[in-house]
């Protein structure tokens, strides 16, 4: 593994640990934020990895969730949020060494309740950065017209500060185009 990762890698670490520090735990990279799109990437090492060492079903579902969390909070006007529900479906494994691309996107968003869906593929090797085979599919429910507390009135502070475009969808329900 390279010490001195590329800038913008380093730049996606620090806004990985400063907006998730659990994903960023398990070496997630956040790339891109905002109340219409999250997205990521996953380099599989043993640190998310089953006994068998390819990716973990929980870390998915990890991932999912945390992914359309964010993007709910951007959506919902930065108010509270919590998943309800999470759904999910595993394709394929991904095997050490690979290297996992995620796109959370809203399915719905309405007044009290946000639908997200979250797709994952490995990275196509041949062409860094590409889609190669979907490995997940996870629907995330989440309940979002909850208060926020006082005490936690800065909680999205953090992603104002990345996202790339902070004005919150209407209510409305989307196509998926992923």
């Amino acid at each position: 593994m390279d010490p001195h990762p590329p800038p913008q890698r380093q730049e996606s670490g620090k806004k990985t640990a400063e907006l998730d520090p659990v994903l960023h735990s398990i070496g997630f990279e956040i790339e891109e934020v905002s109340p219409s799109q999250v997205t990521g990437r996953l380099p599989i090492t043993s640190k998310c990895c089953q006994p068998f060492q390819v990716l973990h079903g929980g870390v998915s579902a990890l991932v999912a969730e945390g992914l359309a969390s964010m993007g709910a909070h951007m959506a919902s006007g930065f108010r509270r949020v919590a998943g309800v529900s999470l759904s999910i479906n595993h394709f394929r494994s991904a095997k050490v060494g690979d290297v996992v691309l995620v796109r959370a996107a809203p399915i719905h968003v309405g007044r009290s309740t946000q639908v997200w869906d979250v797709k994952l593929w490995k990275q196509d090797p041949s062409t860094q950065g590409k889609k190669g085979p979907q490995i997940s599919e996870s629907r995330v429910t989440l309940l979002c017209n909850l208060p926020v507390p006082d005490n936690l009135k800065h909680a999205g502070d953090a992603l104002k500060k990345y996202a790339t475009d902070a004005e919150a969808p209407k209510t409305t329900t989307f196509t998926s185009r992923l």
